[in-house]
């Protein structure tokens, strides 16, 4: 579908690249300078035509009169009229000095629509940006409402003219915005709890049926351990959901003041097990950093827990994996890499959109669900930081968490749940 233009200014009149107040002044001025012109050239075309009929009347000739008669006398009168006129006549500048006085009136003409064009461009320019102060306004306005702050509303004043109508728009708009935002955050946590109870029930009906005296044929056997593993997988899926409808609720709850290197070691106790069985290489340097944050203890947990079963389920069977924290100009960093395959940057980049996979884990079900980048994206984004991709020339992912740092505090404990 092709969107069609609306009839506007004339190409000539157009400033591309320009703001709306810059092209109001120039169209002011163009305009000005247009009329002014016209008006030039209508008072010279009057004084010109007034001239030239002036010089082509001729003068009436005096017939004969009786001498001593009214006709006479009105004739002598003339002639005396006549000669003070021809005396008026010899004091007027000639006709090379009425071009020249016509000429110069010109020129002052000129100088003088120059100065009324500077003066008209500079009040064209003050009045554009006193009609276009309310959209300033309400482009700030809207500037500052994102996501998070949906709630917020332009309020637009003045009188009940188009702009006015204009801010009432973007306040529905953002309202039902609002509500759609909502309303997509409560289904996903809603539609993830409801659906516990019957994968529960599935559950115990398999772990039923096994459990009965007589011993099950191997095929049931086998299928009640793939429905096991299947239901496991979506376990952790719902898992997924609620944990990224949690990080983009607001306000988060359980905020507290945690150091990144107890994170690490948390999440690499948990991943022992994996670690082993790939007989990763692991270099945590993490406890040299001195990196404190503040947040949600369970979100940045998860944060971390995803970040390093990433790197240990997209790696390669005796491959490596280097963890660093640190603190410095006024954020804490949290970066992970691993080696692997090479990649590609263009598709590692579209890693943090969820159900994102790399082409090549497409093909296994066993390489997670798509999700657990776009979690750590969104906790990190919650947090006010940020989440960078990196392909690694030699092969494999670097992962770079980006955080506000936290002032450390010795006087607190090691939150509960977080171990070294």
């Amino acid at each position: 579908m092709r969107t069609q233009r609306l009839p506007g200014l004339p190409k000539v009149l157009r400033l591309h690249g320009r703001t709306v107040r810059v092209r109001l002044t120039a169209l002011y001025g163009v305009l000005f300078v247009v009329s002014g012109a016209v008006l030039l050239a209508l008072a010279s075309g009057v004084v010109v035509a007034r001239s030239s009929s002036s010089q082509a009347s001729p003068a009436p000739t005096p017939g004969q009169a009786v001498p001593g008669s009214a006709l006479a006398q009105a004739q002598d009168r003339v002639q005396a009229l006549r000669a003070q006129l021809q005396n008026l006549q010899s004091q007027t500048p000639s006709p090379a000095g009425q071009d020249r006085l016509s000429h110069q009136l010109l020129i002052a003409s000129l100088i003088a629509l120059a100065i009324m064009t500077v003066i008209s461009v500079a009040l064209g320019w003050l009045v554009a940006g006193r009609a276009l102060r309310p959209v300033r306004e309400m482009t700030a306005a809207a500037q500052r409402i994102s996501e998070d702050s949906l709630h917020e509303r332009l309020a637009s004043r003045g009188p009940q003219d188009e702009l006015k109508e204009l801010g009432d728009t973007i306040d529905g708009l953002l309202e039902r915005l609002e509500v759609a935002f909502n309303a997509q955050r409560r289904f996903v946590a809603n539609a993830s709890h409801e659906l516990r109870t019957p994968l529960t029930t599935m559950r115990a009906a398999i772990d039923v049926a096994l459990a009965k005296p007589e011993p099950a044929p191997p095929q049931t056997v086998a299928l009640a351990e793939r429905l096991h593993t299947e239901l496991d997988r979506i376990e952790r899926l719902l898992e997924a959901f609620l944990v990224l409808a949690r990080a983009q609720h607001r306000p988060m709850p359980g905020q507290a003041v945690l150091p990144l290197d107890y994170i690490v070691g948390s999440a690499l106790a948990d991943q022992a097990a994996a670690i082993r069985a790939m007989d990763l290489t692991v270099q945590d340097s993490s406890g040299q950093g001195g990196a404190w944050v503040a947040g949600s203890q369970a979100l940045l947990s998860r944060m971390v827990e995803n970040v390093i079963d990433n790197a240990v389920c997209h790696n390669t069977p005796g491959g490596w994996i280097a963890i660093t924290t640190r603190a410095g100009g006024g954020g804490a960093r949290l970066v992970v890499e691993n080696g692997g395959q090479v990649l590609d940057q263009q598709q590692v980049t579209e890693l943090c959109q969820p159900f994102r996979r790399l082409e090549a884990d497409r093909v296994g079900t066993d390489k997670g669900s798509g999700l657990g980048l776009s979690i750590v994206a969104s906790i990190a984004e919650a947090h006010g930081g940020t989440l960078d991709l990196r392909a690694r020339p030699g092969g494999g992912l670097r992962v770079c968490v980006s955080l506000p740092a936290a002032a450390a505090t010795t006087s607190a404990a090691v939150p509960a749940g977080v171990s070294a």
